[in-house]
């Protein structure tokens, strides 16, 4: 089909005010860089880097704030045409702290929601849901409703197509207790073929932080393909018929909240080429390196020429 999309995604999206000073708290910071960013939309942006046809189902508020949210798309190569405004909320802004290599923590301005939670099954348009390439989708959009139905109502559309991904992405933030966020991931897996998270994310979403126990209890409950990120150790993918495990890519870190992001974009990409999984993985992992060197997310996302030259350094191309 002519219009069909590579990649779509759904969830979050907002402004990201990122520190342009390292090792100092908030209320010390002097300047700060705005990006375009949000989890769903990262992994939109990323894709699009790697040449794929792509685009994010998400809502902002009607402010200035959502106006450059479309303008960032567009620039980005990022098809925005199932982005709308929701009357009486504001797009979001999300503040984080710098202290490489692994602190980052953030601050989310949502309340009294986010516009992204406020996605209503009957404005989906279930045809392109069906037809992607890929369907992306996070944690995250199970948290309130109405997004938790309109996940279950694209799923319910797009009927287990192959690639179907749900992001384990787990913000305690997001919900009211842990337990809840479990019930909702275990009632998501029987309608996806494809999880990805860290350990956290699946313990939360399988108990289990084991990586390999991890990723076959994800397959248990009904997935094709897991895929456990191990931080500094790599990546695990689990399926039916192998194991892979990926090592590191060497990196000095600047800000890692955006790596997991560029790790999806480069998996999309690996998924519909239809590569080998240590190949996928070792790109997705590449990717997420290079994301992890730069400050900011979304304008961090690595070409796939820029992938394959690091790859290409580090003995993995």
């Amino acid at each position: 089909m002519a219009d069909r999309l590579d990649v779509l995604t759904i969830g979050r999206v907002g402004v990201d005010l990122y520190p342009l000073q390292d090792n100092v708290g908030l209320e010390d910071v002097e300047t700060f860089g705005k990006y375009l960013g949000g989890s769903a939309t990262n992994v939109a942006v990323a894709a699009a880097r790697h040449g794929l046809r792509s685009a994010v189902v998400t809502r902002t508020g009607p402010d200035a704030f959502g106006r450059f949210v479309h303008r960032a798309l567009q620039d980005l190569g990022v098809d925005d045409r199932f982005v709308t405004a929701v009357p009486g909320l504001l797009t979001p802004v999300t503040f984080c702290e710098m202290y490489p290599p692994d602190h980052f923590p953030l601050l989310f301005y949502r309340l009294p929601t986010a516009p992204d939670l406020q996605i209503h099954a009957d404005e989906l348009d279930l045809a392109a849901i069906a037809e992607a390439g890929v369907y992306w989708s996070t944690v995250t959009g199970l948290s309130e409703e109405p997004s938790r139905s309109a996940h279950h109502a694209a799923w319910r559309a797009r009927g287990r197509r192959r690639w179907t991904v749900l992001d384990l992405d787990y913000r305690p933030m997001f919900w009211s207790d842990p337990a809840a966020a479990t019930a909702a991931v275990r009632d998501a897996l029987p309608h996806v073929t494809v999880a990805v998270g860290n350990r956290e994310e699946c313990e939360i979403a399988v108990g289990e932080t084991d990586p390999l126990r991890a990723g076959r209890a994800l397959l248990d409950a009904g997935v094709e393909l897991a895929v456990v990120k191990l931080g500094p150790r790599g990546v695990l993918g689990v399926t039916r018929d192998e194991v892979v495990e990926v090592p590191p890519t060497p990196v000095t870190v600047v800000n890692g909240l955006g790596a997991g992001d560029g790790f999806g974009g480069a998996l999309c990409h690996g998924l519909l080429q239809g590569r080998p999984l240590a190949e996928v993985l070792r790109f997705a992992n590449a990717a997420g390196a290079i994301v992890a060197g730069r400050r900011e997310c979304s304008t961090a996302m690595p070409t796939t020429a820029e992938v394959q030259a690091l790859l290409e350094r580090v003995g993995g191309g």
